[in-house]
């Protein structure tokens, strides 16, 4: 049985990464080149890390489902990302970065790793800047930053609301780069079905040519895995529908342990769900919240008669508007991290108050922001008593300066214009907090196999803060694991080329073969969507924003079924040797349903409530979430042993030397 050792360097934790960057292993430049690495996943982690990699001297094979790595689901990343720059002035630093990411976290990461990833954080601005990336610049030129959920400083970069798509673009480039030069070997449209093992040790993968059909080996001296996150085991999430959990789920089963599966997080800023047809949902940036004030109707007859169309939101008077986040957060108001904002707009909902036809929606309303800038700008132009509609139409040009391709979306898919009419929107799953386990190097419990960005548990802890997913994906890829990984390939430089024709290569490609033509063979009666909408449907209601023992030994019980009759009746049309995304559909949701019931199994494990992980036996008197930090305060990783039913739990104990364990208040 593998023992955890997080591996985390001794000493105080702002020397930590210093000191050990000083005392590792290096690779000489001559040797990289005699070192293969396999990265799967191009999207910010994978490409970040694979450009580094390679221009390091390293000879790389990346992977992408995607027909580019352009396409990667990080181009939906909209609002920004974080650094303790400081360019405002108003008292940011790496502490504070380091204090509101544990906070937000709720006191389930890894200090030693958080540091490091505030750290880092300014060297990401200063390499996307060099790289072009168009981040947002203030009246002199200086980079902009906003606020986002759970801090109470500016320190969010950004590039309108498209942050995620510009980054993206800058590794992309980088990549190309290394393409060029013959660093990057680049496998577009194939998919990573499994990894191999040979000694011990992660040599390869077996992967597929999604316009073939074709079945490849591929050998390295080291596997990295940046496949994000796994929010599309509720089939609705704000993730694209291509997003998947395959590469992670086939380490684990390998020997990889899987970190806090029931740590997912809740997004409050959604647009709603407009009924059982949809395939997923659109996120609306958190940025949003900075200028939209979130309420709901105060009195129930209002919220009736918006609901039934005979009422409008504007009508209101403010006096007969909740502001319910304003008035339960005064400190935070409208900028709670997100797991308060959803379990806030939930219990509003849940009361009866929700605005539209289904009652599950609150408003997001720019009004204010519009009136505050407009009568800014008109100061700044010396219009002397300026009418309402020329205030209205100062303020929203800046409104649509900051946030308008947001607008424009939302306008596209709700046919109202929310300059004038305040916006829906609802919780929805959106970011994955747990993930593969790995130590301080970023890698698994299994040599030579390493997991970074969204795919890993290591940074986040229970509750991730806006704008920290493209800062971890982009540390862990550019300034992180290519030292970490140094440290073990040294030991790799007379190795030689990892040959395919091994046993081991021969005993996985069977394996996935099998699978394979079991999926096209099988002919059964129900589509693969069938069976991911209903584990959709058990994990929303039973393992979603709020959980309990009932609903969670029930959970477990309805997946363990539907798996059964996915495996009994499912068909997959199509042909094996083709392009047939029917059977790449069919592999993904075999792997959601097994790690939906993973999922569940240590959400009833973790007798508390900490962030996205909302218990309701597990409360204050207020309603708010209650830790116990006598007895959870750790990393649930868990141990592959068959099934899911019977994964063995590890834990790493966490220790809080820095920051003092406490109770998270944004009032």
């Amino acid at each position: 049985m593998t023992k955890l050792n997080s591996k985390v360097p001794k000493g105080p934790i702002k020397d930590k990464w210093t000191t050990y960057k000083d005392k590792i292993d290096l690779v000489n430049p001559a040797n990289k080149r005699n070192i293969d690495i396999i990265v799967v996943g191009t999207g910010l982690a994978g490409g970040s890390a694979a450009a580094t990699l390679a221009e390091l001297g390293y000879n790389v094979k990346a992977f992408a489902y995607q027909d580019s790595p352009r396409r990667a689901h990080s181009i939906a990343a909209q609002g920004g990302i974080n650094a303790s720059k400081n360019y405002m002035g108003d008292g940011d630093s790496n502490y504070r970065l380091f204090y509101d990411t544990v906070k937000g976290g709720d006191y389930r990461s890894r200090e030693a790793n958080v540091h490091r990833l505030a750290e880092v954080s300014g060297n990401i601005i200063d390499q996307c800047v060099a790289q072009g990336v168009p981040f947002a610049r203030d009246y002199g030129g200086l980079l902009d930053n906003r606020s986002f959920g759970g801090v109470l400083v500016s320190r969010t970069f950004y590039a309108k609301g498209q942050t995620g798509q510009q980054l993206l673009l800058g590794a992309y480039s980088a990549m190309n780069r290394q393409i060029a030069r013959g660093k990057i070997e680049m496998f577009n449209r194939h998919e990573m079905l499994d990894v191999v093992i040979v000694d011990g040790k992660a040599r390869g993968i077996i992967a597929r040519n999604l316009i073939t059909g074709e079945i490849e080996r591929h050998s390295a001296h080291a596997v990295v895995i940046g496949t994000g996150g796994y929010g599309n085991v509720y089939f609705l999430s704000t993730n694209a529908m291509g997003s998947n959990a395959t590469a992670a789920w086939k380490i684990h089963k390998r020997g990889a342990y899987f970190a806090n599966p029931c740590f997912t997080q809740i997004h409050p800023t959604c647009i709603p769900r407009s009924g059982d047809y949809q395939s997923k949902l659109t996120l609306m940036s958190e940025s949003l919240r900075n200028d939209g004030r979130i309420w709901v109707p105060a009195k129930l007859e209002d919220a009736k008669a918006i609901q039934e169309g005979k009422l409008k939101p504007t009508a209101l008077a403010e006096e007969d508007r909740d502001y319910f986040l304003e008035r339960r957060y005064p400190a935070f108001g409208n900028l709670v991290p997100r797991d308060v904002a959803s379990r806030a707009a939930k219990e509003r909902c849940d009361a009866g108050f929700g605005v539209n036809a289904t009652g599950e929606a609150v408003y997001l309303d720019f009004a204010s922001a519009i009136e505050r800038y407009g009568t800014e700008q008109a100061k700044l132009k010396h219009i002397a008593n300026p009418t309402k509609e020329k205030v209205t139409e100062l303020g929203a040009a800046i409104i649509e300066e900051k946030y308008g391709n947001l607008f424009q979306m939302y306008e596209k898919i709700i046919d109202e214009n929310p300059y004038k009419t305040p916006m829906m929107i609802y919780p929805a799953t959106h970011y994955t907090m747990g993930g593969v386990w790995v130590d301080y190097n970023l890698m698994t419990t299994v040599p030579g196999l390493y997991c970074i960005g969204e795919a890993n548990f290591s940074d986040h802890g229970a509750n991730r803060l806006g704008a920290s997913a493209l800062m971890q994906g982009l540390a862990d890829g550019y300034f992180v694991l290519p030292y970490t990984i140094g440290d073990y390939l040294s030991d790799d430089i007379q190795t030689g080329k990892i040959p395919t024709d091994s046993p081991e290569f021969d005993e996985v490609e069977k394996e996935v073969k099998e699978r394979l033509e079991f999926f096209i063979n099988n002919n059964g009666t129900h589509t693969v969507d069938y069976y991911h909408k209903r584990l959709g449907k058990v994990m929303w209601d039973k393992v979603g924003m709020a959980r309990n023992e009932k609903g969670l030994k029930e959970a477990i019980k309805e997946i363990q079924e539907i798996r059964d009759d996915f495996w009994k009746n499912v068909k997959v049309t199509g042909e094996l040797n083709e392009l047939n995304p029917e059977l790449e559909k069919a592999g993904r949701v075999a792997d959601f349903l097994e790690l939906g019931e993973l999922f569940a199994k240590d959400a009833l494990e973790r007798e508390e409530s900490c962030g996205g992980h909302f218990r309701e036996e597990h409360v204050t008197e207020d309603g708010e979430a209650k830790r116990d930090d006598k007895n959870y305060a750790y990393v649930a990783a868990w141990e592959y042993t068959g099934k899911p039913s019977e994964a063995i739990l590890h834990k790493e104990q966490l220790e809080f030397k820095d920051i003092e364990l406490k109770t998270r208040s944004y009032k």
